[in-house]
């Protein structure tokens, strides 16, 4: 399926995997919007794709997001790339007030998106959620980041089968080299890509534009519905 001239709204599209999908979209000619908090980050999206139609809001804020879907018609493909670093570490010491930061940078936005958007999705669109293979890879020190991105892994099946015929899946990515890392000092972040690719079975870590493939892919195949599909190169 062509993507040319679908409309196509991206929450999170200016970092990361969401970034990713947009310059992708873009180069197959997709009316794409692009969502994001970072106004820096919105101005250099948009000079380098001009037909990319860029809108800074917080999807934290319900209100601010109905006022902007209801500006909407007709959405044929929602992607939620909206997400938080927060929630990691081993669990004896894991700030649960961190935690909920966490849920209130990812699983929160994404639904309030979601809902906000509903209205205005048109009949046989798609919903791609975007959420971690820390939902189901049992890896040490991630107890929080299962919990955030398993909650939204949970609701996948159910929300297909509610929202029909809109399909609606997840795309759950293994660790990719993305501005999501940049917390860790640089020699940290060599170390733990070394690290965790002798876990993954191609060997490394994986690139965003690989990632925005596979959502691409669900997008595109209509008989794909209520599933969360890996990105992830293999996990032991």
């Amino acid at each position: 399926m062509t993507l040319e001239k679908k409309k196509i709204v991206v929450a999170g599209g200016t970092s990361g995997i969401g970034l990713a999908l947009v310059q992708l979209l873009a180069d197959e000619k997709a009316a794409v919007t692009a969502i994001g908090r970072d106004q820096m980050k919105l101005t250099t999206l948009k000079k380098e794709f001009p037909s990319v139609r860029t809108v800074g809001l917080d999807a934290r804020d319900r209100p601010v997001l109905d006022d902007f879907f209801k500006g909407e018609q007709s959405i044929d493909h929602l992607v939620l790339a909206l997400g938080s670093s927060k929630g990691g570490g081993a669990f004896t010491g894991l700030s649960l007030d961190e935690l909920r930061l966490g849920f209130d940078g990812k699983f929160w936005p994404q639904l309030q998106a979601l809902q906000a958007a509903l209205p205005f999705m048109r009949r046989g669109g798609s919903i791609t959620f975007i959420t971690g293979c820390a939902a189901t890879a049992a890896l040490p020190g991630t107890a929080g980041l299962a919990a955030i991105n398993g909650a939204l892994e949970a609701m996948i099946a159910v929300l297909s089968k509610e929202l029909k015929p809109l399909r609606v899946n997840a795309v759950s990515p293994g660790l990719i080299d993305t501005p999501w890392w940049d917390f860790l000092p640089a020699d940290a972040k060599k170390q733990v890509f070394t690290d965790f690719s002798a876990g993954v079975h191609v060997g490394r870590i994986g690139q965003p534009e690989e990632v925005a493939s596979t959502i691409r892919f669900v997008m595109t195949t209509e008989y794909i519905n209520g599933v969360v599909i890996g990105c992830h190169g293999g996990l032991n």
